[in-house]
């Protein structure tokens, strides 16, 4: 395993982190109604203990879970899991998606709610302290000063001690990082988003700000719900989790462009077959080869799909082989993109387009 710096932290974690959304049994996603998780995996009690052994022993530092995971049950099980290792591990969870549904203020990022949520954080993952804590995405209600004003007080009482946010637009971004820079306040020091060869909006706004501003960036389904596992195939996309994984409302993995994608899957099993490598390491090295990028959440539910996914650390695509996907992947860019590329020349910096 190899391991990089989170952001300007000093704090070293590995490039692949396990996510525990595989954690549990098959329950509703909180936050978002009529979804259910099932199709990640089951994975109770023992064989939850076992999974993240596992993955610990392989050198997997870094563990990324959230309080609406299976109403909370993931969390459970991770802090079971990491009983006895705790101390060298860094956990990661996330607040502001609704936890409880007969609760008119058990969402959002205000006071009142990250308090309580971080509170309840704490009691199910067995712990004194969280290492990570992400805001689960904007709460257009509660000013940014509010929520990085207690998220501020939660880290100088020890209860968090880092802090970050997912699915947040590039402004909202640098708004909250301006604001902690004015008002002293502990700032962002991570970035979770959605990004994969199937989904490059990241890199528009997101990856250039980060790379700029010293904001580390981890990566949730790089794999695009287990499309750019090579498990899809033009003409065989009719199973029941493939719908579950990337069509209708409840989907995490959108995939827009679908005859794109399969073409990016042809382009993966060429390098893997010259490679002598399963796909999902060819999709994942693609990934942690992106400027910026400080690790990737993988999720497994059985040790051959673990054993696979770790493995993806033990090489690195070419630069030919990057440009190879790059290529299949690119789309046209949104203006203002397509015109910073008409006059980027040899003025580009890392992390541009």
């Amino acid at each position: 395993m190899r391991y990089r710096y989170l952001g300007r932290t000093g704090l070293q974690v590995s490039e692949l982190s396990f996510g525990a959304a595989t954690l549990g049994t098959p329950k509703a996603f909180g936050g978002l109604a009529g979804a259910d998780w099932s199709q990640f995996g089951v994975n109770d009690g023992d064989d939850a203990v076992r999974l993240v052994h596992a993955c610990h022993d392989a050198g997997v530092n870094f563990f990324d879970t959230a309080d609406v995971y299976r109403d909370g049950e993931c969390e459970e099980l991770l802090g079971l899991a990491l009983k006895g290792r705790r101390d060298k591990a860094v956990i990661a969870t996330k607040a502001r998606l609704r936890t409880d549904p007969d609760d008119i203020n058990a969402a959002g990022s205000t006071r009142h709610h990250l308090v309580r949520a971080v509170e309840a954080s704490l009691r199910r993952l067995d712990t004194d302290y969280i290492d990570v804590l992400y805001l689960h995405g904007v709460d257009p209600r509660t000013s940014l000063d509010e929520t990085l004003g207690v998220l501020d007080d939660l880290v100088r009482a020890g209860k968090i001690r880092y802090t970050g946010c997912s699915n947040f637009p590039g402004w909202q971004l640098m708004k909250a990082l301006d604001i902690a820079d004015r008002r002293n306040l502990v700032p962002f020091a991570a970035y979770q988003g959605y990004y994969n060869l199937g989904a490059r909006e990241l890199e528009y706004e997101i990856v250039p700000a980060a790379v700029d501003q010293g904001v580390g960036i981890t990566v949730f389904s790089p794999l695009a719900g287990g499309f750019f596992t090579g498990k899809y195939r033009r003409g065989q996309e009719a199973s029941a989790d493939f719908r579950l994984a990337h069509e209708g409302p409840a989907s995490i993995a959108p995939l827009t462009d679908r005859e794109q994608a399969y073409d990016i899957v042809d382009v993966l099993d060429g390098i893997a077959e010259e490679r002598g490598v399963p796909v999902v390491q060819v999709a994942l090295n693609w990934v942690l080869g992106k400027p910026g990028v400080t690790s990737v959440v993988f999720g497994a539910s059985r040790p051959g799909q673990l054993d696979d996914n770790l493995r993806a650390t033990e090489w690195r695509l070419t630069e030919e082989e990057m440009g190879l996907l790059d290529a299949a992947s690119d789309r046209p860019a949104p203006y203002p993109y397509w015109h910073m590329r008409q006059i980027a020349g040899d003025r580009s910096l890392p992390g541009d387009l």
